[in-house]
């Protein structure tokens, strides 16, 4: 079943053919470390990370290059008002953002080039672009020359005629079109800088990842991506540029995820409903906080709430209880390891339920599949996992609390499957009882919760139960429901516990 995806430079969803059979060059636009990241950084991450990993999954071999823009007019402010070195700055905020993808499970991409590294590949760019009639020095600036470039706008599909009348030079800017953007920018008093045919100066922001992209995966390359906030001007400009110093396509596909609203809200600093990758990872478990971030298309706008991250947390909590159900009876591998008697169990269905759960667990690889095919659509895959998982519930339920391990089938389907999920969404790959008692541990000390004196009266709740003592059984439960805590009876004789 062939890929497809969703492409915003020709606006449609294409079958996606690499260039070179059985292998994908990819670029991702990276951060510029000025800043704490925001979790509109980590959407973008996790987001060409599924993509990644699902391009590996299938058996392509990728070439994935994530930049940082370690060079910019935002790092150079961000100096001036704290009064530390730019180097310092950029460091600090690369080394906390790669903790903070460590903990959402972000895989290190195969590259991850730094502007300031690359200087001179810029200026051998710029010095083309010069020579090829698409950009001019004025007074040891460079700017590119918009109206030279036929085709600009072709991504972001912007006329001319549009762009002229909103745009505008700068007081301090010499260009000769209020539509032509910096290539190379002249040192001012206490900038970095670095020496160049034009005099000391450093590059533009756009120059940075048509140099590095083309450097590492050549020209043209497959995709292209990022947040769907740089389709214009930053990769408009980027096809202007690799284009007008190398006249051949630059990247055949273009993908970009969506953003992220706070409340229903654009996330911005100036509406103070701006959230740190840290600040979110602290209130609720890095894994729950990567399947939200999965839980929608990546090209869909997303709206965090607590409300929607607590049902993501639920759905999560769902898979990792049947897991956990599964380990207590005895119908996970590890279990089958241990229990030398498993190895005799029936090899297939025996009844109508086994039936349906045989059905859902043969057809669920298919259906993932053909929905990580359209346009890597992980919501879709998502919802094929879990109506497997209602149905397997279903047939545990069934067996009720003396349930015995005779499915072997089951189980190896079951831990097959589960591989599966972790590998291609980077969720799913936690033992249960470690899931759980991270979720606990991190729920009660953001809500001051004991976790002992909660599991002593879990504990009482069932002596309570055992001896038909159901007004104090339910006096606890009350009580439990008074300190924010939701229980669970399953009908195994077992009872989960979580924070509301």
């Amino acid at each position: 079943m062939p890929i497809r995806v969703y492409n915003s430079l020709t606006q449609k969803k294409e079958e996606f053919i690499p260039i070179k059979k059985g292998k994908v060059k990819m670029y991702v636009c990276g951060i510029t470390p000025y800043d704490a990241c925001h979790l509109g950084h980590a959407r973008a991450a996790v987001a060409f990370d599924v993509i990644y990993r699902y391009l590996k999954h299938v058996g392509l071999d990728v070439m994935y290059v994530r930049n940082y823009t370690d060079i910019d007019d935002k790092i150079i402010n961000r100096s001036k008002e704290s009064g530390l070195p730019w180097k310092e700055i950029t460091e600090r905020y690369i080394q906390e953002y790669q903790q903070d993808l460590e903990s959402l499970n972000v895989l290190t991409p195969t590259k991850e080039p730094r502007a300031t590294e690359h200087i001179p590949h810029m200026i051998r760019m710029i010095e083309t672009l010069i020579k090829n009639g698409k950009a001019y020095e004025v007074d040891g600036s460079v700017y590119y020359a918009v109206r030279q470039f036929k085709t600009y706008g072709k991504l972001s599909h912007k006329n001319i005629e549009d762009l002229e009348s909103g745009a505008r030079i700068e007081i301090d800017e010499t260009k000769k079109d209020p539509l032509d953007f910096a290539l190379w920018k002249k040192v001012k008093p206490g900038e970095p800088s670095w020496e160049s045919p034009w005099g000391l100066g450093r590059p533009g922001w756009h120059i940075e990842c048509s140099a590095m992209s083309t450097e590492y995966l050549d020209q043209p390359f497959d995709i292209h991506g990022g947040g769907r906030d740089l389709i214009f001007p930053h990769h408009e400009n980027e096809i202007a540029q690799a284009e007008g110093a190398n006249p051949k396509n630059f990247c055949n596909y273009f993908l970009h995820n969506g953003f992220i609203n706070i409340n229903a809200e654009k996330m911005s600093k100036s509406l103070k409903n701006f959230l740190t990758i840290r600040e979110v990872i602290n209130l609720h478990d890095a894994e729950a906080v990567r399947f939200f971030l999965i839980l929608s298309h990546y090209g869909s706008p997303i709206d965090y709430t607590e409300k929607n991250m607590t049902e993501a947390k639920t759905a999560l909590d769902r898979f990792y209880m049947l897991a956990q159900r599964l380990d207590k009876c005895g119908l996970s591998s590890r279990a089958e390891r241990s229990d030398p008697g498993i190895a005799t169990a029936p090899s297939g269905p025996r009844n109508d339920i086994e039936k349906e759960l045989a059905t859902s667990l043969r057809e669920l690889p298919q259906k993932f599949e053909a929905a990580m095919n359209e346009d890597f659509n992980s919501a879709g895959a998502l919802g094929s996992i879990f109506e497997t998982i209602r149905i397997y519930n279903k047939y545990l339920d069934a067996q009720g609390p003396e349930a015995t391990p005779f499915s072997k089938w089951a189980a190896a389907e079951w831990e097959k499957c589960r591989k599966t999920f972790s590998e291609v969404l980077g969720v799913f790959g936690s033992e249960p009882t470690q899931y759980f008692e991270r979720l606990k541990q991190s729920s009660a000390k953001t809500k001051s919760v004991d976790v002992a004196l909660v599991e002593e009266k879990i504990a009482q709740r069932r002596e309570a139960r055992l001896a038909k003592d159901f007004k104090k059984s339910d006096f606890i439960r009350d009580e439990l429901l008074k300190m924010g805590v939701e229980i669970k009876d399953r009908p195994d004789g077992t009872t989960e516990w979580h924070l509301r």
